[in-house]
């Protein structure tokens, strides 16, 4: 027997490797059968060049547990070690038999996929001992090396009939629960599901006097060729299919399309990508897509290595350019990876721009469900965005598709502005906005449907780059506003009219949120009253719920405008009605509000270019009592026309039609303007 330390380059490395070399210790598992693979690999290269003559026979790796003995055995039936080779692998842990191999064999090598060096000390985090008995190809003795976990080891001869590598762990306290059958199942199906070597664990059961027994055939727990290791021209939409079911066995629907990435240069790149039903809960579709390094499982959790858009697509990226290494930090630092990154991008966009020139109609099918996604890499990555502008597609009020550049030559000779603006009106709602839409196809204009979860971010971005173009919800102006022509309406109402209407109505106005009233002048058949919200606060408000920017909008109250016809016969009635009733009152209060505005502004005239030491403090006292007295006889005008108001239905009828048509009264408000309804048509 053999003793010996260990040749490290670092002071007690144990600690190291069991604490810091790994951010999950189940990882270890991963780790162990990557190098039975490895080794099984190698040996079939040897076997495929000549060097290696006898029969390879059954290459299965295995995993054993015994829960008695308290052990956890990973054996393969590879290349196997020598003696020397066990010194120069294991016990000086620098050195790696993969890069060996891969000098000699660099040509056909692609099927190696571990470093059997610091991989296998991975194992000391969830053990207390570890054991390799190990034969070589070479036919030379078989040893046995054992390490309890300190710098120390044993090496010495041993029997073995066959050739390979037995790893047996004896397992620490901490980690007994990688004993268990239902632990070990789930490391292999998440590291393990796609490794190119058959591996066992178990045995597959039957049904039999009414229960499962094990039956004498090996449970292979993994799929060696997976789709994306195949040619394109080899697969069919069910094979794609299925393998996307094999992904996500506890999805149910099938995917929109997939993109199969078949990279060799500047780097290698196997890999689908699918594109899945996307849901309205972004967060919801991340980290689906699973990469790994020659079929060996690395991460699922891909934000940061690729574009953050890409995030919601589903799939498997493969490449031997990425480290296997568990670290994101590290992976999201790699040149290769970033290179590797860019490149999807460019894929990604190529394949949507080739479905939307070559199945238009499918694409336009399945819109609704790659819209969210399209928009998501728009916002958040400037190249993707170049490309979409291509087939981003607006859907109008009637179900029709356009490209930016079609909807242009639709709308630009109708929708522009007197400022040279061409408008792009569109509804969040085009239920609830119906009578706003309506209103805007009687003027020939169209409407686009922008409801989707990040349209009010989309559309913030997306009219900085388009010069000449605004945005308008379709209930953010009167019409004529939101398009404004060189032609208007002439207002029957003068400014005294409409100061004395705006008290008549602001009274009725709902009290939970704030409202503006204003006069506009309007054909006479366009409704009496029109509730509308700024376009710039709604939408701020908008991108708000999203969180990032405008979140100090999302803190403000809901704010409207009550538009008043001034031309519509029912508001020219009513502001007879209105002087009729309390005209003699309030003329009587202009005329004193008149008076004591003239003599504040005297008194303003009489104080101007002084400073306010040199103002006597008579006149200062003046001032105030006439500011007081404006005051007053404001608010007793204001009480007057209120007074009015309140006697009157048609105010409150004419407020609660405009928030009818703004879907906005409901509940009591709603009952009550039914009720009186009924009594205005009987009267």
């Amino acid at each position: 027997m053999q003793k010996g330390k260990i040749n490290v380059t670092g002071e007690d490395i144990f600690p190291i490797i069991k604490k810091f070399l790994y951010s999950d210790h189940e990882i270890f598992l991963r780790e162990l059968i990557s190098n039975a693979v490895d080794a099984t690999q190698k040996l079939k290269i040897l076997s495929s060049k000549g060097d290696y003559k006898e029969e390879l026979g059954d290459l299965t790796i295995r995993i054993n547990a015994d829960k008695d003995a308290g052990t956890l055995t990973i054996s393969d039936a590879g290349i196997g070690m020598s003696a020397d080779e066990v010194k120069k692998y294991i016990n000086q842990i620098a050195f790696s038999g993969a890069e060996d191999f891969l000098e000699k064999y660099k040509d056909d090598a692609n099927a190696i996929i571990g470093h059997f060096g610091l991989g296998f000390y991975s194992s000391f985090m969830v053990s207390d001992k570890v054991e390799i008995i190990t034969k070589s190809y070479k036919d030379k003795p078989a040893v046995k090396w054992e390490c309890d976990g300190s710098p120390d080891f044993t090496l010495e001869e041993t029997d073995k009939p066959i050739r390979g590598t037995d790893v047996i762990l004896h397992l620490d306290e901490d980690s007994k629960e990688f004993l268990e059958d239902n632990k070990i199942n789930e490391l292999l199906n998440k590291y393990c599901k796609f490794l190119p070597v058959e591996i066992a664990f178990g045995k597959e059961q039957e049904w039999k006097e009414d229960k499962y027994i094990d039956t004498d055939k090996d449970k292979i727990i993994n799929n060696t060729t997976p789709a994306w290791t195949k040619k394109p021209s080899d697969l069919k939409d069910e094979d794609y299919n299925n393998f996307y079911k094999e992904l996500y066995p506890a999805t149910y629907d099938d995917p929109l399309f997939n993109i199969h990435l078949n990279v060799d240069y500047p780097f290698n790149l196997t890999g689908i990508l699918y594109f899945p039903k996307f849901t309205n809960n972004i967060e919801v579709q991340k980290n689906k897509i699973q990469l790994y390094q020659r079929q060996v499982f690395v991460t699922d959790s891909v934000e940061g290595i690729v574009p953050e858009f890409l995030t919601l697509l589903h799939g498997v990226l493969d490449s031997p350019d990425i480290p296997l290494n568990v670290s994101r930090s590290f992976l999201q630092s790699d040149r290769n990876v970033k290179k590797i990154a860019s490149h999807i991008t460019k894929k990604v966009a190529d394949r949507l721009k080739d479905i939307f020139t070559k199945e238009r109609e499918e694409f336009e099918k399945k819109w609704n469900d790659l819209k969210v996604f399209i928009e998501y890499g728009m916002l958040s990555d400037e190249k993707f965005h170049e490309k979409a502008m291509n087939f981003f597609l607006l859907k109008n009020t009637e179900n029709k598709f356009f490209t930016f550049e079609e909807y242009e030559k639709l709308v630009k000779a109708n929708q522009t502005d007197k400022d040279n603006n061409t408008v792009y009106l569109y509804t969040t709602d085009p239920e609830g906005q119906y009578s706003f839409i309506e209103e805007a196809k009687q003027k020939g204009y169209d409407v686009i449907v922008m409801d989707g979860q990040l349209d009010a971010h989309f559309i913030n971005n997306i009219e900085t780059k388009l010069q000449g173009k605004k945005f308008l919800r379709v209930d953010a102006d009167i019409i004529d506003k939101l398009i404004a022509k060189e032609d208007g309406f002439e207002s029957k109402l003068s400014s005294d009219d409409e100061s004395n209407l705006t008290s008549v109505f602001q009274s009725q106005l709902p009290k939970n949120s704030t409202f503006f009233v204003s006069f506009e002048a309007m054909d006479e058949n366009t409704n009496p009253t029109v509730i509308t919200q700024n376009e710039f606060m709604r939408r701020m408000k908008d991108m708000s719920k999203l969180g990032g920017e405008a979140g100090y909008y999302g803190n403000l109250p809901d704010s409207y405008n009550l538009v008043i016809n001034s031309n519509h016969k029912l508001i020219t009635d009513l502001k007879d009605k209105m002087y009729k009733a309390v005209g003699s009152k309030i003329e009587k209060i202009q005329k004193e509000t008149d008076k004591t505005e003239s003599d504040i502004n005297a008194l303003k005239k009489l104080q101007e270019g002084k400073k306010e030491e040199e103002i006597p403090q008579e006149e200062k006292d003046k001032k105030e009592e006439l500011d007081k007295q404006s005051k007053e006889l404001n608010d007793k005008k204001r009480e007057i026309l209120s007074g009015f108001s309140e006697k009157n239905k048609l105010v409150k009828q004419l407020i609660d039609l405009g928030l009818l048509a703004n879907n906005m009264l409901k509940g009591e408000s709603l009952s009550k303007f039914v009720k009186r309804s009924i009594e205005l048509i009987e009267d």
